[in-house]
């Protein structure tokens, strides 16, 4: 006769329990794409069991990609990549909206200095003309997406910096210097592992895998107007060649 009573042998562990549990909380939406999971004290208290325990049940659904953490934030439950394009218009605030999240930019550093011999070969304007680089953030849904670096010949755009700090947007503060339209002449794609600072500020883990774009914006004369490097975050974009 068989033994009617479950073998101890096969119990579930308590850290799968709380994956399984998570999991279910995700499929049925309880927390949807972007959100915050409780922190690990509040997992203890609702499970019952240490913290080790819920650390390993939230590593089981990383491990899955339910899940990413972010340093100092949390657990957020994973979203689907937004597409990117990338074509002779590339508008960051038009692509992230049309992918139906709200964008945004973060500046952490500005300055003008001058320009070395590669920039200024870039941007064709005398070495040692004036330069304004800035670098930051781009977010969507006030997630970190990628982290950019432009450089700007100010001979050229002497209004700048003033129309990006109350503009934010790149487009907009382009116009409001009297360039109406502007195109990408060319993108290169590289693929790399995050660094300590570039991990830092997407919220990855440094080596994590990233995309390097590296691109010239001209004027409609051809004229070069910004040069610059965006660093985004691997999991949370895809990249698309679009004609325009």
């Amino acid at each position: 006769m068989t033994d009617p009573r479950p073998d101890p042998a096969r119990k579930t562990p308590l850290w799968r329990s709380i994956a399984d549990a998570l999991t279910n909380d995700i499929a049925t939406g309880r927390y949807r794409p972007g959100d915050r999971l409780p922190t690990e004290a509040e997992l203890s208290a609702r499970f019952g069991v240490n913290r080790h325990t819920v650390r390993r049940g939230l590593a089981a659904l990383a491990d899955s990609g339910l899940t990413h953490a972010r340093r100092g934030a949390g657990v957020f439950v994973a979203q689907t990549p937004t597409d990117y394009p990338i074509g002779r218009r590339v508008r960051f605030h038009q692509n992230i909206r049309a992918a139906g999240r709200l964008p945004s930019r973060r500046a952490l550093t500005q300055e003008r200095r001058a320009a070395t011999a590669d920039e200024a070969e870039l941007l064709q304007v005398p070495v040692g003309d004036e330069i304004f680089v800035t670098e930051g953030l781009s977010l969507a849904d006030e997630q970190p997406l990628a982290l950019y670096r432009s450089i700007f010949p100010l001979s050229r755009l002497p209004g700048l910096p003033a129309s990006l700090d109350r503009l934010s947007s790149i487009t907009l503060a382009l116009r409001d210097n009297g360039v109406p339209d502007y195109t990408r002449a060319w993108t290169r794609l590289t693929a790399k592992l995050a660094n300590a600072h570039q991990a830092l500020h997407l919220q990855l883990r440094e080596g994590d895998p990233i995309l390097r774009t590296t691109s010239l914006n001209v004027d409609p004369e051809g004229l070069p107007l910004e040069y610059g490097r965006t660093w985004f975050a691997g999991d949370r974009v895809t990249l698309t060649l679009a004609e325009d």
